[in-house]
């Protein structure tokens, strides 16, 4: 049998980097920079330690297009082209090819005995066997080339980059798109949205905001699909072959080696038409007739492909419940519910929940992820706050509930879970409640109470958050919440 010789590959590799030849680098061509270009292009090229980036994400948030972009700005500033390796390890010419050799045809034939400063990037590494393992050996054994790899599996990749190379691989997480971003890449941003001090905006054309805010929840989680001019209904259904499809019938069963991948779409399809809501392991296990330390697998698997994120639940005083049996499901992006269920309308009955999904989707980008809770103490609807945030003692400290209705602006005190939660934390120092249309502040509690616009809400807290993560001398993600108090 043939083997595929080292002058196949290398024919291979040309066709993948044209900019040996051109200097150019075709694939960036009309797209945006996200606002993680930034932060990844400098953990990408920091030489301070030995150390590959392992860039992590769902299928379609563009992490492709990040790493043509970062050898663009490369060749921009002066960087020779020739020095630039990018490899798609899930073309078939690259089946089976072990990573030093990839490496080693590369500086063999473009770099040889000079002087110079090569990187290399695996895309799609995730398919290759072993990979943390080899990717290890070659940050070990050529010190003079940086390493990036990239895959769609983020929680299988970060498990495994965790075990096998630390010390030696820079995790970096590269979410769906926040509402902020979503807007900046159809270029409308500034039509609908207005500066008014550092860090606080407001909407120019509210009904404009809230249209492009109900295509956001359909489809703008993912650049390419944000982008297309297809219909909605096209575009997706494209958004559920793509994205969910194929994280649920192959990317999972060949990671996790799960066989009955019916079980694990049909929990997948109710926890996306829950979305946003409260979920048990035994109404799902009942429900379901899975049992309940399968399904806590399955979810594992779900988080790890970055599907969905639970969310723990505490009680009226901020305490978390000792059994943790019962917690939220959130998307993690609300284009999916679409992909599956058709898109929403403004005035569908699913809208309620699919603002909450979108607001809490912003969250991703920050590290206090971590520290959001939903509280919850009574089965009516007079025990329930949507999103808690905890500060460093584990209390809580700010609080949102979030409405698509204006119908609690004017009366306040309808607002019977949020006016009971507060009652028991008195050092919550923030209180908000999202509307659809109206804005200003109320009284709860003794304390007073922001109302914001969904929209607006949602956009001033994607914006703030990857805005003070570029702020030098960092800053602490509870003060990215929209504040009228100042």
């Amino acid at each position: 049998m043939l083997e595929i010789s080292e002058d196949d590959i290398l024919d291979r590799m040309r066709v993948d980097n044209p900019w040996w030849k051109t200097g150019q680098v075709a694939i960036v061509s009309g797209y945006k920079k996200r606002a993680y270009f930034e932060s990844f292009a400098e953990e990408a090229m920091q030489t301070a330690f030995r150390r590959a980036v392992v860039l992590m994400g769902p299928r379609r948030v563009g992490k492709t297009v990040l790493i043509h972009q970062l050898i663009t700005d490369l060749i921009s500033s002066g960087h020779p082209a020739h020095e630039l390796l990018y490899l798609s390890m899930d073309a078939p010419i690259y089946n089976r090819l072990p990573l030093e050799r990839a490496v080693q045809i590369f500086l063999n034939s473009q770099i040889g005995k000079q002087s110079a400063k090569p990187i290399v990037c695996f895309d799609e590494i995730q398919v290759v066997k072993n990979w943390e393992g080899q990717l290890k050996v070659l940050v070990d054994s050529y010190p003079a080339v940086r390493f990036v790899a990239s895959g769609s599996a983020a929680g299988a990749l970060k498990m495994k980059s965790a075990e096998s190379g630390a010390g030696r691989f820079t995790d970096y997480l590269l979410p769906p798109l926040t509402f902020a971003e979503y807007l900046d890449l159809l270029g409308v941003e500034n039509d609908v949205v207005e500066k008014i001090s550092k860090f606080s905006y407001r909407s120019i054309d509210l009904t404009a905001l809230n249209q492009h805010f109900v295509k956001y929840i359909n489809l703008g989680g993912y650049p390419e699909i944000a982008l297309s001019n297809d219909s909605v209904e096209s575009l997706a259904k494209r958004l559920g072959s793509d994205i969910i499809e194929k994280v649920l019938l192959r990317d999972l069963p060949s990671l996790y080696g799960i066989g009955d991948v019916t079980e694990l779409n049909a929990l997948f399809t109710t926890l996306a038409y829950n979305t946003g809501q409260e979920v048990s392991l035994e109404n799902l296990s009942q429900g379901s007739s899975v049992s309940k330390n399968t399904l806590k697998r399955y979810l594992d698997y779900l988080e790890a492909a970055f599907l969905i994120k639970r969310v723990a639940r505490i009680d009226q005083t901020g305490k978390k419940f000792t059994r943790a049996t019962f917690f939220k499901v959130y998307l993690t992006s609300p284009s999916m519910r679409a992909a599956l269920f058709g898109p929403v309308d403004e005035t569908d009955l699913a809208m309620g929940a699919l603002v909450e999904t979108a607001i809490f989707c912003q969250w991703f980008h920050s590290s206090e992820l971590k520290n959001l809770r939903f509280a919850r103490w009574d089965k009516s609807n007079d025990g329930e706050v949507d999103i808690v945030g905890l500060g460093a003692q584990q209390k809580p400290e700010w609080c949102v509930e979030v409405k698509w209705t204006d119908r609690f602006y004017e009366r306040p005190h309808r607002l019977k879970s949020l006016s009971l939660f507060l009652q028991k934390n008195q050092q919550i120092h923030t209180v908000m409640c999202t509307t659809k249309t109206k804005s200003g502040k109320g009284q709860l509690q003794g304390r007073e109470i922001g109302f914001l616009p969904s929209s607006e809400y949602c956009y001033m807290l994607g914006k703030n958050i990857l805005t003070r993560q570029r702020v030098a001398g960092g800053y602490k993600d509870k003060d990215v919440q929209p504040n009228f108090f100042d």
